[in-house]
């Protein structure tokens, strides 16, 4: 068995991934030319676009890093825990969130809000997924999203089901089956 057999669908092959990432690449790069900006990667999922994201980002910036918790299994539990937070002091500073999946907005908000009371110059969220909004529970502005994507539990290139399938190269929609 392999973990092929266990997705449904691909949805995004590693070249629409790469597409999405560059273009989204491109508008940061013009937003925050001489900003030196600190993006901030939510663990773990986000890594993997984070790190494809930066290579093509044209301008000064930095990396930080937070862990965040608030799933078990495929429902957000609402109780959104910092598990890692950020190494440097972010007042004063331009900060974009990277984002793997935007989906109920609840655990996004929260960290929004968290780092707004830090004083930052700005806080922006860059996403390579966002589910229908009507899926949210509150409201979440995301200035950057990378693509909208279909009703169904989707894992690959980062995103997981109860930490497996990060590790896949493109983005697929997971067997009901597996996780029902």
């Amino acid at each position: 068995m392999t973990l092929r057999n266990d997705i449904e669908t691909i949805i995004f092959s590693e070249e629409d991934i790469k597409e999405i990432t560059k273009r989204l690449a491109d508008e940061l790069t013009k937003d925050y030319e001489g900003k030196e900006p600190i993006f901030v990667a939510l663990l773990k999922g986000s890594i993997m676009f984070m790190g494809d994201l930066v290579k093509y980002v044209d301008t000064h910036l930095e990396l930080d890093f937070m862990d965040v918790s608030s799933y078990v299994g495929t429902k957000s539990t609402g109780d959104v825990k910092i598990l890692k937070d950020l190494s440097s002091s972010i007042e004063g500073r331009h900060i974009v969130i990277v984002e793997d999946i935007v989906e109920t907005g609840a655990t996004l908000n929260y960290i929004i809000e968290f780092l707004r009371s830090r004083k930052p110059a700005s806080v922006e969220v860059v996403t390579l997924l966002d589910k229908p909004v009507e899926d949210r529970k509150l409201d979440v502005e995301v200035k950057y999203v990378g693509t909208k994507i279909p009703e169904g539990f989707v894992v690959g290139y980062g995103l997981d089901f109860n930490e497996k399938y990060r590790n896949l190269p493109y983005i697929g929609l997971l067997k009901p089956e597996l996780y029902e």
